[in-house]
């Protein structure tokens, strides 16, 4: 029983692609944003972009991101993020865990 509630759980699952905007390098957002996704078991990744952006991409239940995206706009405490733009994307099977890319 519990197999089947756990693979239901897993295609209910919702992957975003995100990008914050503002002072967002240099700022510790990379580790606060694999902070928050571990706290709320959302699997994905997050990477400075060359444009000075923090871009990444998120998977968990839509109430998950719905949190998780919140936190990116907050950011850490030295972060002045002005905008967060997200869109769904198709959800990967087999990711473990959330990652900071260099």
């Amino acid at each position: 029983m519990g197999n089947s509630l756990s693979s239901t759980v897993k295609m209910a699952d919702k992957r975003i692609a995100y990008k914050v905007d503002g002072e967002v390098q240099g700022v510790c957002f990379r580790d606060f944003t694999q902070q928050q996704a571990k706290k709320l078991g959302v699997k994905g990744f997050v990477q400075n972009a060359s444009d000075g952006t923090v871009k990444g991409e998120a998977q968990g239940s839509e109430s998950v991101l719905t949190e998780f995206v919140q936190h990116l706009n907050k950011g850490p405490r030295a972060a002045r993020v002005t905008g967060v733009e997200q869109s769904d994307i198709e959800a990967r099977q087999g990711e473990r865990g959330f990652s900071v890319k260099y």
